[in-house]
């Protein structure tokens, strides 16, 4: 972690640690929020398994995916990876692939898809920018937030082309497709309809069978 962002003061001796507390001295070796650098991120997840977001010198530690939701996301990476090895049109990869959008904001999609010319371009650690990335939306007030208004405005900041939200409460699927700096619907799919791409002609994938596929 970068020295100058770290909080340096040293806990209270007098305070022993205490059972079922959190584990506060071990907190203190990271960066206040705010202070956060983009090597700090990266080097924290590098070291977890946990979904982890940065934006703006701040971290956001996600909620631990549902079965639901990794069925959903298995399905959905299955298909995708077939359609594209096939084709040998690029890479699909799933979550924690950290993406960079623009200076100081990183996220890590649910599904992430490069062409293999941005793929080939791409370092070790993380892709700069993707054409293509699927969320899954999550029951819980944030990620509904966080997947439906704040990523819209991040992935097309970032120029990704198509970005699909996928909303098993809703039983829905959004497709956003990017047209000059700014996102425009391509299609809102729901039950008995068939997912459409504007990115990947001749990708299609059925609304009911995404959301049977996370029925456990």
């Amino acid at each position: 972690m970068s020295s100058g962002a770290i909080y340096t003061e040293p806990p209270d001796p007098s305070h022993a640690p205490v059972i079922n507390e959190p584990a506060w001295d071990l907190a203190l070796l990271y960066p206040m929020q705010g202070h956060w650098s983009h090597e700090d991120y990266l080097q924290l997840t590098d070291g977890t398994n946990r979904l982890i977001e940065f934006t703006r010198g701040q971290i956001e530690v996600l909620p631990v995916p549902t079965i639901e939701h990794q069925l959903i996301m298995k399905y959905l990476l299955k298909i995708l990876d077939q359609f594209v090895d096939q084709r040998q049109l690029g890479i699909a990869l799933c979550a924690g692939t950290r993406v960079y959008l623009e200076p100081d904001k990183y996220r890590e999609p649910d599904i992430v898809f490069n062409f293999a010319a941005k793929h080939a371009r791409s370092g070790k650690r993380y892709y700069r920018s993707a054409d293509l990335v699927m969320e899954i939306v999550s029951d819980d007030p944030n990620s509904k937030t966080r997947d439906w208004e704040k990523k819209v405005a991040d992935y097309a900041a970032g120029g990704i082309a198509e970005y699909r939200v996928v909303d098993p409460q809703a039983q829905l699927i959004v497709v956003h497709t990017l047209e000059g700096h700014s996102y425009k619907v391509h299609g809102t799919f729901r039950d008995g309809e068939s997912v459409t791409s504007k990115l990947l002609e001749g990708f299609a994938v059925e609304v009911g069978a995404v959301f049977a596929a996370g029925r456990v």
